[in-house]
């Protein structure tokens, strides 16, 4: 997934040789780079250069990396994203949504509050760095960009990666992380949430556990037990939706992990 620049002499930007919608990118920084941005946001460059961009499921087709070098001068590359096709899903017959009911009205806005608190958090974890593990094996039931379209009004699209399995079935860390949230009850509509923060802006939520053996603060290690499957919040059946962020970018853990082994 990540391609070094050939020489750190040469003030290029050091980039896998192909980009696509839904991907973390791990890249290097031209030499004597003292900032960088994306589209004009400020990327942070680690101490050896190195930094974590993504784009989402829906990113234009077009990007601009720049950094900013010791001497004054500027390093531009355009970045050229390609697309990808998405499961969509045509119910011609159903609404779009059912009518909340007053309770879910009452109750979200602070579950949702909580939501951005966590991932507003900038701790020192590494894990971005790693290569990544699946938190579980089994069947993928649900794949990173799926969508509904309900009597020609779409619906929001599928933000995450479910795997079926077992109730009970232990999820483990997928990369090395600080534990950012650990619901204390159930939420409404993701059940008994945990997320990690990897560094870097990337983060990990795990919904509908049954369990969360971690508390927020802890230190967590690459293929640490950290929970267990459940059919918690609003589920159909027992599986672990996994969803990742870098910032507010939603990016496809399968292409993240690789394919299942």
């Amino acid at each position: 997934m990540f391609t070094p620049a050939v020489a750190q002499a040469v003030s290029r930007f050091g980039l896998p040789s192909s980009l696509t919608q839904g991907a973390l990118v791990l890249g290097t920084a031209p030499a004597g780079a003292v900032q960088i941005t994306l589209d004009g946001q400020p990327i942070p460059i680690a101490t050896d250069g190195r930094f974590a961009i993504a784009f989402d499921r829906d990113a234009a087709p077009v990007a601009t990396l720049a950094a900013r070098l010791r001497d004054g001068r500027e390093v531009r590359e355009q970045l050229i994203i390609a697309p990808r096709g998405w499961n969509i899903s045509r119910l011609n017959r159903l609404p779009k949504y059912p009518v909340p009911r007053p309770e879910f009205e009452r109750v979200r806005p602070g579950e949702l509050a909580r939501i951005k608190a966590a991932r507003a958090q900038h701790t020192d974890a590494q894990g971005w760095r790693q290569p990544f593990l699946w938190p579980t094996t089994g069947r993928i039931s649900t794949l990173f960009g799926s969508q509904r379209i309900y009597a020609g009004e779409p619906g929001a699209f599928h933000s995450g990666i479910d795997i079926a399995r077992a109730i009970g079935t232990p999820i483990v860390a997928p990369a090395d992380g600080v534990v950012i949230l650990a619901a204390d009850h159930p939420f409404t509509l993701e059940g008994n949430l945990l997320m990690i923060d990897h560094g870097m802006g990337l983060n990990s939520a795990f919904l509908h556990l049954s369990r969360i053996d971690v508390k927020p603060g802890d230190h967590v290690r690459q293929g640490q037990l950290i929970g267990a499957i459940g059919v918690s919040g609003r589920a159909t059946g027992p599986h672990l939706h996994w969803g990742m962020r870098w910032r507010n970018t939603r990016i496809d853990p399968l292409l993240v992990t690789g394919p299942m082994p």
